[in-house]
């Protein structure tokens, strides 16, 4: 039997804890030693603006997880956070009811920044939370606040349960955008 901490594993969150059990499975099937399975369970670096590790800078962990364009997604990103962590989400909404986050957000979150041309309906679910907030409408403006409001400790986690077109080309535009400042 092939047994791996979830410490070693390189993907964090349930839902990868399922992913990395299923890949397992295949490999064992397909005959694969235990040793390079466990590598390669703990050296996958992900994919791209799915949970994607920016970096650590200034002791604070910066996650692009701007794929995460509903707010189911999102409940999974929050869900495998470990530290407290400052949500940038918003975006064009498609009808998003965020009621199935709040628990969340309330447990996870020391922070919250909007990211939108219009952010009232992110004002009228998340302020009365008591979280601190901060309303952005560029990604430059975004990253700003984050530093503000982030602790070493602390991640940022880009996952804005929304579509980007409202200030950007796509997903991909706007998660490389949040890459490139915060390594700047």
């Amino acid at each position: 039997a092939f047994e791996m901490p979830q410490a070693d594993m390189s993907l964090r969150g349930k839902h990868n804890i399922y992913n990395s059990l299923a890949a397992a499975l295949a490999c064992n099937i397909a005959g694969i030693d235990k040793e390079t399975l466990h590598k390669g369970l703990s050296d996958f670096p992900g994919v791209e603006h799915r949970l994607e590790k920016v970096g650590k800078f200034g002791g604070v962990y910066y996650v692009n997880d701007s794929k995460a364009t509903n707010v189911d997604a999102c409940w999974y990103a929050l869900e495998s956070m470990t530290t407290p962590t400052i949500l940038i989400i918003g975006g064009k909404d498609k009808g998003n009811d965020y009621n199935q986050i709040k628990d969340l957000v309330k447990q996870k979150c020391a922070g919250i920044v909007y990211l939108g041309a219009d952010n009232k309906k992110l004002h009228d679910n998340f302020d009365e939370l008591g979280i601190p907030v901060r309303d952005t409408h560029s990604m430059k403006d975004c990253v700003a606040a984050c530093k503000e409001l982030a602790k070493p400790g602390d991640t940022v986690l880009l996952s804005p349960c929304c579509a980007s077109f409202d200030l950007f080309k796509n997903m991909e535009d706007r998660g490389e955008q949040f890459k490139t400042l915060v390594r700047e």
